[in-house]
């Protein structure tokens, strides 16, 4: 729930505070509020800049640094880490601002490949297929090594620092890592030759990259429960590990392929499923994917299973007008729903959830 300072004023104007307490009331949660993310210029001016500097050094890495040495790349990213690690423990220390003391920290955990990448180029330890620039676009198993020391310094920041945008780095590097442990399993289940196996193997790969994004994502969302059910409910540092983890799962889960309408009912309800699990832990990143499965079965039906048919299309739009009707019926009961849902929580994480809610 936002407060806004109108209504502080009318609660004056009701004669239920005086004006002093709603200035003194408005000041403290002005204060409370500084270092929580919003929609305020100050906050995109942080991001935007903070996004850009990683970005540079990260999506942004352009065929120029192919020229380069590793020990050149490894020194250029260590000065810029170094300048990161002032500046992150300055602006929470001396200056008391978190949000930009964040983005400066995930600078520095953002750099951890590029200096790894040197490290390896430098001692000989990289076969100089892959460029660096293709460690965001591309799978492949020798990234590991990348992502293992990004995850380490990473969990260092945070524990050093505590601040809840450190974890971006880390949850999307778990993210990576879910897709690069495939082709390792594949190379140890099938050897490492894909052309010894031929098709099948191509085949099994893909099905292992599947289940691997299932599995791991499934891991990562526990672990964004415990972390969760451990927070004290001022920083949420389980976000991003949210997204990470449902990313993971729902992305494999929605690359596979049914050749059953049963088993595209199943997809159906788990990402029905979604909706109600995002509404008992107040995270709408479940409630977006789930939308997106649900949009997803029913435009298979309307293409496949009822592609001929006249009445589908009014169907479709009854349906539509009943979950709107669902929505009005959930806004009105909203409150006791949610209670009855959260019911099936661990206790912690349901003290937490209520205390977010209100």
């Amino acid at each position: 729930m936002n407060i806004e300072r109108s209504q502080l004023q009318a609660a004056v104007g009701r004669g239920l505070i005086s004006e002093a307490q709603a200035t003194q009331l408005w000041a403290l949660l002005e204060e409370q509020s500084k270092d929580r993310p919003a929609f305020t210029f100050t906050h995109v001016l942080y991001y935007l800049g903070g996004l850009i500097a990683i970005g540079g050094m990260t999506f942004y890495v352009t065929f120029g640094w192919d020229r380069l040495g590793g020990a050149e790349i490894f020194f250029i990213a260590a000065v810029y880490a170094l300048v990161g690690l002032v500046a992150t423990h300055y602006l929470l220390e001396k200056m008391q601002l978190a949000i930009p003391a964040g983005l400066t920290g995930a600078f520095v955990v953002a750099l951890t490949p590029l200096a790894v990448y040197g490290l390896q180029v430098w001692f000989g330890w990289w076969d100089g297929k892959q460029p660096y620039r293709a460690y965001h676009t591309l799978v492949d198993s020798r990234w590991i090594a990348m992502e293992l020391a990004t995850l380490a310094v990473g969990s260092v920041m945070l524990w050093r620092y505590r601040l809840p945008f450190l974890v971006m780095p880390v949850a999307g590097t778990l993210w990576y890592m879910s897709m690069d442990l495939a082709p390792l399993l594949h190379d140890y289940l099938y050897g490492a030759d894909p052309a010894a196996a031929g098709w099948v193997s191509s085949q099994a790969l893909w099905r292992l990259r599947q289940l691997v994004s299932v599995g791991f994502g499934l891991i990562v969302v526990c672990v964004a429960l415990l972390v969760d059910m451990r927070s004290d409910g001022k920083r949420d540092f389980a976000f991003w590990l949210y997204l990470a983890g449902v990313a993971a799962f729902w992305g494999g889960l929605s690359s596979m392929e049914s050749g059953s309408e049963v088993g595209k009912m199943v997809y159906c309800a788990i990402n029905i499923a979604m909706l109600f699990i995002g509404a008992a832990l107040g995270r709408r990143v479940f409630a977006v994917f789930g939308a997106l499965g649900v949009a997803f079965y029913l435009g298979h039906l309307a293409s496949r299973v009822f592609a001929n048919s006249l009445l589908f299309p009014i169907v479709l739009t009854l349906i539509g007008l009943g979950v709107i009707a669902l929505g009005v019926l959930w806004q009105r009961r909203e409150q006791e729903i949610s209670r009855r849902l959260r019911r099936y929580l661990p206790a912690p994480l349901r003290r937490l959830v209520e205390a977010r809610a209100a």
